[in-house]
């Protein structure tokens, strides 16, 4: 039994055999599993718990893989019938899934609390917060960070306790952390590049997007700047492989020793820490223009196709799910932030970050960090911009061009939004 098992089943217990049995509200959950450990347990863990607590309501979860593949299969369901009543999925799906009437907005559902609403982070519910309606709760959120090798950097003469703070650090720490058998950094360009691009955009002062979902500015000097950064770390400065860097894979290169820094989800956090062999730090991300980091990860969406008392119960499950005690021991179980300032004042939490400060990092970052790029159109305008994000770096295009053209499409696909 895992510890999220734990918390609650003893007086669950003793609930069940006092509380005569009542027709079951059934729930479809998709659940997406792109990073860390063995989540499918923590994830069964907390909705056992919910269960026990809650003998009324039954809950499937359905695990679908990545982001994108949790989308294309909950869809999928819905159209052919299926019932699904509530997914995880991207936070930045919002403006597809409003578009296309597929959710709801949390203040339609009965029992909602607005001061519930108010108590995630502000930086969380930027991409959950569409013209004054909330149609995403966040769960399983993460921000960009820097996981550095300390016993590398004491072998290169560098302090271990002092990782890159600009780009200009990032360059001369790399250089002196690069030999024949280990790169000094290595930033994924596949799964998600647009995701580590924006984080260099921002660090450049420029955002990618616009707040309304509408523009996109990957043409504008401080982008292409920033694209061509990223391409010299190969090709110039040599701390970094050419071509592609593999977001699967990463993880295991870094605990390998093939790179002597990463820039990762924070949701790798405990299983870096599990398999880790050598003293690792974590560190928010460099600083150019500016600090920052875009947030990432997952946001609880309610489906439009549900009764009153399955979107109910899907209330219940979601605020059970985010509630300070689960989000903290979720928090400890993955490297996910806690999404709420109430799951840092729990006991556990408190206990977990004075023992290992790393899982304050990513939280520590949302004082700088911005919504994640999101439009209209997302996944085509994203796939784009992904495509030359990779032209770029595999010397197929120069940045410039590869660039122009992903903002001459955006604007295509954006122009019947505006």
């Amino acid at each position: 039994m895992t510890k999220l098992r734990r918390l609650a089943v003893g007086g669950a217990a003793a609930t069940l055999l006092a509380t005569p049995l009542a027709a079951q509200t059934e729930l479809t959950m998709y659940y997406p599993i792109a990073v860390g450990g063995a989540l499918t347990e923590v994830v069964d863990g907390i909705v056992a718990d919910f269960e026990a607590a809650n003998p009324d309501i039954s809950v499937e979860a359905i695990y679908s893989g990545n982001y994108d593949d949790t989308r294309v299969r909950a869809l999928s369901a819905l159209a052919s019938g299926e019932p699904a009543q509530l997914a995880v999925m991207f936070s930045i799906d919002a403006y597809d899934l409003i578009e296309q009437g597929l959710i709801v907005p949390f203040e339609s559902i009965e029992g909602v609390s607005q001061d519930w609403l108010d108590s995630f982070y502000p930086a969380l519910m930027a991409n959950s917060r569409i013209e004054g309606q909330t149609w995403g709760i966040p769960f399983q959120r993460s921000t960009i960070v820097a996981y550095y090798n300390r016993d590398m950097f004491r072998e290169a003469g560098l302090d271990p306790d002092a990782p890159p703070s600009s780009w200009e650090e990032i360059v001369s720490m790399g250089q002196a952390l690069t030999d024949d058998d280990t790169w000094g950094l290595m930033i994924p360009s596949t799964g998600y590049p647009y995701w580590m691009f924006q984080a260099l955009a921002i660090q450049n002062g420029e955002e990618l997007m616009s707040g309304d979902g509408l523009t996109t500015y990957f043409d504008d000097p401080a982008v292409v700047e920033a694209l061509d950064f990223w391409l010299s770390l190969s090709t110039e400065h040599g701390i970094m492989p050419t071509g592609t860097v593999e977001w699967g894979t990463l993880r295991q290169a870094f605990l390998e020793g093939q790179t002597a820094m990463m820039w990762h989800s924070t949701g790798n956090l405990t299983a870096v820490r599990n398999a880790a062999t050598f003293d690792f730090g974590v560190a928010e991300l460099p600083t150019n223009v500016r600090p920052g980091s875009p947030t990432g990860g997952g946001n609880f969406y309610v489906f439009e196709e549900t009764t009153p008392e399955e979107r109910a119960a899907a209330l219940r499950l979601i605020e059970f799910m985010t509630s300070p005690e689960q989000a903290a021991a979720w928090s400890i179980a993955t490297g996910y932030m806690g999404v709420a300032p109430a799951a840092y004042e729990t006991e556990a939490l408190q206990a977990y970050t004075a023992e290992f400060p790393p899982a304050l990092v990513a939280r520590n970052q949302l004082e700088n960090a911005v919504a994640e790029f999101s439009t209209f159109e997302t996944a085509r305008v994203r796939e784009g911009l992904n495509n030359a994000i990779q032209a770029a770096l595999t010397g197929a295009s120069t940045p410039g061009d590869a660039l122009s053209e992903a903002q001459a499409a955006a604007v295509r696909l954006l122009r019947d939004y505006q």
